[in-house]
């Protein structure tokens, strides 16, 4: 079952469908002039989207720019996971996302637009505050879509490349996409969760761009 394709309404808000946006629904929503003036069919955005995506010299940029397009076209996204999964389910999962996780905090603000949400983290100096986090997260989100699913990582073993900490975020985004391509989940109820408890990694503490919290990860007891 492929994750559920919605397409725009004039009276519904429409789920990113870019430059498919109908006339009708662009003068409903006041967007008349505001964007390039060809409608165009689902099979032109997947053949531009893949051009772009093999034009990319590394499997780090085809990663960062599918990463963009989920968080900014979520339709377009699995419409070209779909019809290239062979191609590109190594780029969203292993092997490209364990680099990706190796880099992410250098790569984060380009994963999405400033201010998008694309799941949870969770420091360990906020625990205590997990309710407000919670109700942060609800509150960005559509009403309804509440998640079904969850992946949740500490970031601890990752790969088998160590201790990634915070870093370790690409692991339950990379098996969420697979999920959803594979089982028909609803992306849009699905949540991705890092606990960010330290890391015992002098590479990560050292690093000035590191987006983790900087201590070592707390003794088991504690």
């Amino acid at each position: 079952m492929a994750p559920s394709i919605q397409t725009a309404s004039p009276t519904k808000k429409p789920l990113s469908v870019g430059t498919a946006l109908p006339y009708a629904t662009r003068t409903a929503m006041h967007l008349k002039g505001l964007v390039p003036s060809a409608v165009e069919d689902f099979s032109a955005q997947e053949a531009r989207a893949r051009e772009q995506l093999r034009s990319k010299g590394t499997d780090l940029e085809k990663y960062i720019f599918l990463s963009w397009l989920r968080n900014t076209n979520l339709n377009l996204f699995y419409r070209l996971v779909l019809g290239n999964l062979k191609e590109i389910a190594p780029i969203i999962y292993t092997p490209t996302v364990g680099q990706a996780c190796q880099e992410f905090s250098h790569i984060y603000p380009f994963l999405a637009p400033p201010n998008a949400v694309d799941g949870l983290y969770v420091p360990l100096n906020e625990v205590d505050n997990i309710g407000e986090i919670i109700q942060n997260y609800k509150e960005s989100i559509p009403e309804g879509d509440v998640p079904e699913i969850t992946v949740i990582t500490d970031g601890s073993r990752i790969l088998g490349l160590g201790d990634l900490g915070m870093n370790g975020m690409g692991i339950p985004v990379g098996k969420l996409q697979l999920y959803v391509a594979a089982a028909g989940l609803d992306p849009r109820r699905c949540l991705p969760i890092v606990l960010d408890f330290g890391t015992d990694n002098p590479k990560y503490l050292e690093d000035p761009l590191y987006l983790g919290i900087r201590q070592k990860r707390p003794d088991d007891a504690e």
